[in-house]
């Protein structure tokens, strides 16, 4: 099988992480296996996945005289890209409702990435909350959850120093809004935790009040970090099936996070870690400093070892994953065509929506300016925000 995973950056992140691991074994068990971009990817840009080199990297132009015979978008805005690409049969891997990653002002981003769900294409995704979101559409999605590096996340190995009271990890890009890390820092910080610690994508060496920054660490040693730390708190507003806690209960912590999208699928409250309902600040600072009694911190920990001992490898998953695929590729499919065609229309309506927004903020702004160009300054720096 001749197949091809859309990608919108090669950089490292979770959605990132999941693409490679399916792919990279697609490969291994003998497939030809690509990855397109809008732009050429340097090897040192994927280099901090072992196996990533083992794939084609190409760019959209480069291959538009060949085809394909499985294509794969794996995000919304590669979706409206995936008609470039010839192939006989296309499928969807929805790792999350990306509109959720919008705020409610982005009425036209939240729109779009909505109606890729109405292009008739097969889902793959990785969530059970996904499977069921998607219902709504009428998509009967397979679901495939994500599996763990159980080689690398595992408690024994390379530690860093001890800390002799609670280490707290945070995780996650600090400009990335539905990320909350920012926040999720601040409220550690109110509490009586002795240590933080933020293992991050962004490029940073130091933030303020964290004790140790790590940034842009490959996956294969994040282990330590886990391993060093008593509980990972993540704040997220929006997950698909959000991977560090539960490579956190692999290594020997547990978890603290929001009741967001996804956590259930193996965080349970007080048995596992700790789940506290979104935006209940006081409740989070409440429960870390719970986690200084440590026969409590002991239980949390146990609950998560024997989570991580029943969850799935990737080696298990991505079987899982391939054994879909190639049923997908024995069903009919929509064609290039007819998803050029609704591709295009879906996006001349964006286009349209949001020219017409701007067109109604332009004429307010110009009233405001006349007529009350105090409120003008506010409203200017609204709309820029």
């Amino acid at each position: 099988m001749k197949c091809i995973f859309t990608l919108g950056s090669p950089a490292i992140g979770g959605g990132t992480i999941v693409i490679f691991e399916h792919a990279t074994r697609m490969k291994a068990a003998g497939e030809d296996v690509y990855i397109v971009t809008e732009n050429k990817v340097s090897e040192e840009e994927y280099s901090w996945h072992p196996l990533a080199h083992t794939l084609k990297w190409v760019t959209y132009d480069e291959i538009k005289d060949e085809e394909f015979d499985m294509a794969i978008a794996t995000w919304w805005r590669t979706v409206y890209e995936l008609y470039r690409v010839k192939s006989k049969r296309y499928i969807y891997f929805v790792q999350s409702i990306e509109s959720k990653f919008y705020p409610d002002e982005e009425k036209g981003l939240k729109m779009l990435a909505e109606m890729t769900y109405m292009l008739d294409m097969r889902v793959i995704t990785e969530a059970t909350w996904i499977k069921e979101y998607l219902e709504k559409y009428g998509i009967d999605a397979y679901l495939v959850h994500n599996g763990i590096r159980k080689d690398i996340f595992t408690q024994e190995g390379e530690t860093y120093e001890k800390c002799n009271g609670l280490r707290v990890l945070v995780e996650g890009p600090v400009d990335v809004g539905f990320k909350n890390v920012p926040k999720t820092i601040q409220l550690v910080k109110q509490s009586n935790a002795d240590e933080i610690w933020l293992l991050t994508s962004s490029a940073i060496d130091s933030y303020e009040g964290v004790d140790r920054v790590f940034s842009k660490i490959p996956p294969s040693e994040c282990a330590k970090i886990y391993r060093s730390c008593d509980v990972i708190v993540k704040l997220s507003y929006v997950e698909g099936m959000f991977g560090p806690p539960l490579e956190m209960f692999h290594c020997g912590g547990t978890a603290i996070v929001y009741d967001v999208t996804g956590h259930d699928e193996y965080i349970v409250h007080n048995k596992n870690g700790l789940v506290v309902k979104t935006d209940n600040e006081e409740q989070v600072v409440e429960y870390i400093n719970k986690l200084k009694d440590k026969k409590t911190l002991n239980r949390l920990k146990k609950g998560a070892t024997k989570t991580a001992s029943e969850w799935i490898s990737w080696k298990e998953s991505s079987e899982k994953f391939y054994d879909t695929v190639k049923k997908l590729n024995k069903m009919d499919s929509i064609n290039q065509t007819t998803l050029e065609n609704k591709s295009k229309f879906f996006f001349d309506v964006y286009v349209k929506y949001e020219t017409k927004t701007i067109s109604f903020r332009k004429r307010i702004g110009e009233f405001l300016r006349n007529k009350l160009p105090f409120i003008y300054k506010i409203y200017i720096k609204i709309i820029r925000k």
